[in-house]
C-alpha cells in the first residue's frame, strides 16, 4: 500500500476556505483524479470548512481549522476538525435543508453535498469540544475497472 499524508491548520477566516480548497485539491492530484473528481473534493472541503466558520466558531476568526488528508493506493481521506460549539444533534444538522442558522440564509444542503460526493461521511461532535467530518472517496473506478 503506497500511503502519503498532509497536515495543516489556518485561522477559521471565510478568506481562507479557497485556500483550504486549492491546497487539498494540489495534493489530491497525485491520484490523477479525473476533473469531476478533483471539483467534488474542493467542494467537499470548501462546505466542510465553511461549517466549521459558520457554525462550529460562529464567525470568529480568531479560531484554527485542522485538514488531514491520507492519500492511499486510489483513495482519498479528508479530516476537517474546528474546536467549536459541536453540534447537539448530529443526526438533526444531517437532514437535508436543516440549519441552525436560517437567519443568515443558509441552504442546509452541506452535510447532504458531502454525502452525494463522497464515498463516507462520518461526522463526530461533542457540543463544547468540537466537531470533527471524516470523508473518504475512492478514485479512478473505471480507470481501475479497466486495466
Amino acid at each position: 500500500m503506497n500511503t502519503n499524508m498532509m497536515r495543516f491548520s489556518f485561522s477559521s477566516q471565510s478568506r481562507n476556505e479557497a485556500f483550504a480548497r486549492v491546497t487539498v485539491a494540489s495534493f489530491v492530484t497525485q491520484l490523477d483524479p479525473t476533473m469531476d473528481e478533483l471539483t467534488e473534493i474542493k467542494t467537499v472541503v470548501s462546505e466542510a470548512v465553511t461549517n466549521s466558520i459558520i457554525h462550529g466558531y460562529n464567525s470568529d476568526p480568531d479560531q484554527m481549522i485542522t485538514i488531514i488528508c491520507t492519500l492511499s493506493d486510489d483513495e482519498v481521506e479528508l479530516i476537517i476538525q474546528d474546536e467549536g460549539v459541536g453540534i447537539p444533534d448530529v443526526d438533526e444538522a444531517m437532514e437535508p435543508l436543516y440549519t441552525s442558522k436560517p437567519d443568515l440564509e443558509r441552504s442546509g444542503m452541506g452535510f447532504t453535498i458531502m454525502e452525494n460526493f463522497m464515498d463516507h461521511v462520518y461526522v463526530h461532535s461533542t457540543e463544547g469540544e468540537g466537531t470533527t467530518v471524516t470523508m473518504n472517496k475512492q478514485f479512478n473506478r473505471s480507470k481501475a475497472m479497466s486495466q
